[in-house]
């Protein structure tokens, strides 16, 4: 069971106010292997849960990492379950979950494998290109800096880890001018969130070996 605490936002006056030179870092990473992960299957918002691979891989990982202020996730359960995973392993806990950290929604693609979305959809994978009824980039990109910014005023100078989806992050490095970078799973980035509410994108990571485990979609 994975245990997690959905947050509403209150603003109190006892919270620590950050200094115009406070940064939060915010380790992001992709979920463990799911079972469509597994198959080759655009998951988008669908919620398949993970394979026993991812739950191993996230093991692994956990091992790897040192201490956080807090550990938030996606509110989809290869994320949150993933989170719970690592969250367990270094004693941090509960698991926190925002919204706004899921995937991109990418409509008719959802449960198809990447040669289907090719045959019905020339090209609009290299040209970063969306089908008509998925979330616009910009959409996705306004959704998952207002998280960051979120949990950044949560624990303002602290570091923090986010479990997420590599599309979502694919899609906030290209919006600030990072380079894109393709995320197997446990692989991720940093970012840094500003007090004056910019986020920059910092070190890419990769935690485990694809190899050791197999990659996926």
């Amino acid at each position: 069971m994975v245990v997690a605490v959905m947050r509403t936002w209150t603003a109190t006056l006892d919270q620590v106010l950050p200094t115009a030179h406070t940064v939060t870092r915010v380790l992001t990473l992709r979920h463990g292997e799911s079972e469509w992960n597994a198959v080759g299957r655009w998951q988008g918002q669908a919620d398949p849960p993970l394979t026993d691979a991812g739950m191993l891989q996230a093991v692994a990982a956990a091992e790897l990492l040192g201490t956080f202020d807090a550990v938030w996730a996606s509110t989809l359960q290869r994320a949150a379950y993933t989170a719970a995973i690592i969250a367990e392993a270094l004693g941090i806990g509960p698991v926190q979950v925002d919204p706004g950290l899921m995937e991109n929604a990418f409509g008719p693609w959802q449960g198809l494998t990447v040669h289907e979305i090719e045959e019905g959809w020339p090209n609009y994978l290299a040209e970063h290109r969306r089908p008509e009824g998925a979330e616009l980039a910009e959409e996705v990109t306004e959704r998952a800096l207002a998280a960051l910014r979120r949990i950044a005023a949560e624990h303002p100078g602290g570091e923090v880890l986010v479990v997420t989806h590599a599309g979502l992050l694919r899609t906030v490095r290209r919006a600030i001018g990072a380079d894109d970078v393709r995320f197997t799973n446990l692989g991720g980035c940093w970012f840094d969130v500003h007090a004056d509410g910019r986020v920059t994108a910092g070190e890419v990571v990769h935690l485990i070996d694809p190899q050791s485990f197999g990659d996926s979609l």
